[in-house]
C-alpha cells in the first residue's frame, strides 16, 4: 500500500514523476500569486488583476484534479483491496469540499 498509517496523520509516497509534476505546478502557481502582488503594488486595472485571479483559480482546479485522479488510482484503490471501505466515503466529503 502507498499510504502510511501511523498516529492521526496518514502519508503518501509519490513516485518522482507525480511530485515533480505536481511541484512544477504548484511552483508556476505561486509565480502567479506574486504576479498579482505585484499588480496590487503597482495599481494596476481590477480587470486585469482579476483576469490573472481566475487564471489562478484554474491552475489551482487543474492540480485539485491531477492530485485527485492520482489518489483515485493509487491510495482509494489500495485501501479498497484491503477491505477498507470508509475511504469511499472519504473520497465523496473530499469532492464535496472541491466542489463548493
Amino acid at each position: 500500500m502507498e499510504t502510511e498509517k501511523c498516529c492521526c496523520t496518514k502519508t503518501k509516497h509519490r513516485e518522482d514523476l507525480e511530485y515533480k509534476k505536481l511541484i512544477h505546478r504548484l511552483n508556476r502557481i505561486e509565480g502567479q500569486v506574486r504576479g498579482v502582488k505585484t499588480m496590487v503594488e503597482e495599481e494596476r486595472y481590477c480587470v486585469d488583476i482579476l483576469n490573472q485571479v481566475a487564471a489562478i483559480q484554474s491552475a489551482l482546479n487543474a492540480f485539485n484534479r491531477e492530485l485527485l485522479t492520482n489518489h483515485i488510482k493509487t491510495c482509494v484503490v489500495d485501501d479498497i483491496k484491503e477491505g477498507d471501505e470508509q475511504v469511499v466515503d472519504e473520497l465523496c466529503d473530499t469532492i464535496r469540499k472541491l466542489m463548493k
